[in-house]
């Protein structure tokens, strides 16, 4: 299959800039709800749910029947695929904190329950997403069913997901407390899901729809305007409540709906190194944490012992620490286990 390359752009810049959000934010305190970055926290990975819905769609609608072979298989590379890099680093994160973790936690996160059972337990910033897409996994060959076989039920189970997205929108997510109050509500996967739905229908809708590339950047630059202007303030459960929740999940769409449509290929010089930063993403997502974690404590030796480095070199050196670890990490040993999945699930009987 051709492989949609403006989908690795839009996948790699999100990361790049959630890496960026969490270093910040580390940094500085927490963001409010009409900045940029505040948004970008949270709706970068509203993002990687819509993309990972949409390229699902895209590379098994049509070899998926769903059979019990089909969904085996599914299910197969997608351990090999999360769960290599999800180990290492819950395993580098617990040794990190220098403290003994709870065997149960410990238990739900290497088997990839907590995303089922205790979505808010979690051992390095960020990977609760994690366990919200192993989740998605298991609505993925429900999708696949009815949409081929059972319309109805697709259409009556988009109902309920979306019946279930305004609920924690409009009750269940009060606005009166903040976000960081009501953590374990807004992580639930219960919560995202439809945000995976929205990119399998995306992709089902508008998969054979061709758009002009000048429609597209026009679609483009208005959902950016949307997300970053639209008028939102105070602490960020104000942009994920109530009407703002509709109006920012549809922006997130809208972008993700220009990336998938948008025919042009940037010039090699910046096309090669967006796709390479697209294919590291999981990467780059997941080791962010673990590199700022190293540099804390270099920066913290240094600081002790010799003289304080500026603010800005501890950002920059953990940017590129990441950037250049992430890419080994993707080469070596993301690839190897891929390989190995594939391997696996080819190998005759």
């Amino acid at each position: 299959m051709n492989r949609l390359y403006n989908l690795d752009y839009l996948r790699g810049l999100t990361a790049f800039g959630i890496m960026i959000y969490h270093f910040l934010l580390w940094t500085f305190g927490k963001f409010s709800a009409d900045t940029f970055m505040g948004r970008l926290g949270l709706y970068g990975v509203s993002i990687f749910y819509v993309l990972s819905g949409l390229t699902l769609y895209y590379v098994y609608y049509d070899k998926m029947k769903p059979s019990k072979e089909d969904i085996i298989s599914f299910f197969k590379k997608r351990v090999f695929r999360i769960f290599p890099l999800l180990w290492l680093v819950t395993i580098v994160a617990i040794l990190l904190s220098r403290k003994i973790p709870d065997f149960t936690d410990l238990f739900l996160n290497l088997s990839g329950l907590f995303g089922f059972i205790s979505w808010d337990k979690y051992f390095s910033a960020g990977v609760w997403s994690i366990g919200n897409e192993l989740v998605f996994y298991v609505f993925f060959p429900f999708f696949i069913l009815f949409i081929k076989r059972f319309k109805p039920l697709m259409i009556l189970l988009t109902l309920i997901l979306f019946g279930l997205y305004l609920y924690f929108a409009f009750v269940k997510l009060n606005p009166d407390l903040s976000l960081s109050e009501q953590w374990k509500n807004y992580v639930n996967p219960l919560n995202q899901v439809f945000l995976f739905l929205g990119g399998f229908l995306i992709a089902f809708l508008l998969h054979d729809t061709k758009i002009k590339n000048s429609a597209v950047v026009f679609l483009l630059f208005l959902a950016f305007g949307l997300f970053i202007f639209y008028p939102a303030t105070g602490d960020t459960i104000n942009i994920v409540t109530g009407t703002n929740r509709l109006i920012f999940t549809a922006s997130c769409f809208l972008i993700c709906i220009c990336f998938y449509k948008l025919t042009f290929k940037f010039p090699e010089f910046i096309h090669k190194p967006l796709t390479l930063l697209g294919e590291a993403s999981y990467s780059v997502y997941l080791l962010h944490p673990i590199v700022w974690a190293l540099t804390s404590f270099v920066f913290g030796l240094f600081s002790k012992y010799i003289f304080n480095f500026p603010v800005g070199a501890r950002i920059i050196l953990s940017v590129l620490s990441t950037l250049i670890i992430s890419y080994y990490v993707y080469q070596y040993f993301e690839k190897y286990f891929m390989n190995l999945g594939r391997t696996s699930i080819n190998k005759p009987a």
